[in-house]
């Protein structure tokens, strides 16, 4: 542990030197916000809308973190210096894993507020317990796999392109499970002149899909502990 502490400590201060990644991510996602409220020409998003424009802005953000997530131990020989190194590979793993579900965390310190201002559905206050839940299961399942992709993706030439390829199949039951289940706690129903309340699936309540995605979570961490010492020797 404290190797991975090490090495996640000297990613954080690099990133408040140099504010590459999560600034970019920030911009990204508001921007994408932006977009979908004057595209749509609504005001707000209710439902499966709301969840979808979310999870797709969160999606394309986590992409972009991702893809400079092993950037600079490739360019600057980190790699050869971890492996020389008589520590456990897995700790590069979790230092990793870490710093990306920390990027995403403050990444959504701003998209909630973001979501809220360009929008969200009526009634999105009363959500937000449930939401951030879902966030946080979400933040863990791309953390995960983004480091284990990242780790594949950055020997390789096309980085940029094979990252996106491996992890976005991956990350479906991810994402299916995340729109749906924040799709329930951002569905309303009118109730009386300009008034609506949440209202949640009866066939499929948001506290299934929290389930699942926490099972997939567990699943993915599982695996990715099992095999990334073999793929940071390759």
């Amino acid at each position: 542990m404290r190797v991975a502490w090490a090495i996640l400590r000297k990613d954080l201060t690099v990133e408040l030197r140099t504010l590459e990644t999560v600034p970019a991510m920030a911009i990204f996602t508001v921007a994408t916000f932006v977009i979908f409220h004057f595209g749509l020409q609504r005001d707000s998003l209710s439902g499966q809308l709301a969840a979808g424009v979310f999870a797709v802005s969160l999606l394309f953000a986590a992409v972009l973190g991702t893809n400079r997530l092993f950037v600079a131990e490739r360019e600057q020989g980190g790699f050869d210096g971890f492996l020389l190194a008589p520590v456990d590979r897995t700790a590069m793993f979790l230092a990793k894993s870490a710093a990306l579900f920390l990027y995403l965390t403050v990444l959504e310190i701003i998209a909630v507020p973001a979501f809220g201002l360009f929008a969200a559905p009526p009634g999105y206050g009363g959500a937000l317990g449930g939401l951030i839940v879902f966030l946080l299961l979400v933040n863990l399942a791309f953390a995960i796999l983004g480091t284990l992709v990242s780790a594949i993706a950055v020997h390789t030439r096309a980085r940029d392109l094979i990252g996106p390829i491996i992890g976005l199949p991956l990350q479906i039951p991810a994402l299916i499970s995340f729109a749906i289940g924040t799709g329930k706690l951002l569905a309303v129903h009118t109730v009386g002149p300009g008034e609506v309340l949440p209202v949640h699936g009866a066939h499929h309540p948001a506290g299934e899909w929290l389930l699942v995605l926490a099972l997939y979570d567990v699943f993915t961490a599982l695996l990715a502990y099992a095999v990334f010492d073999f793929l940071l020797e390759e």
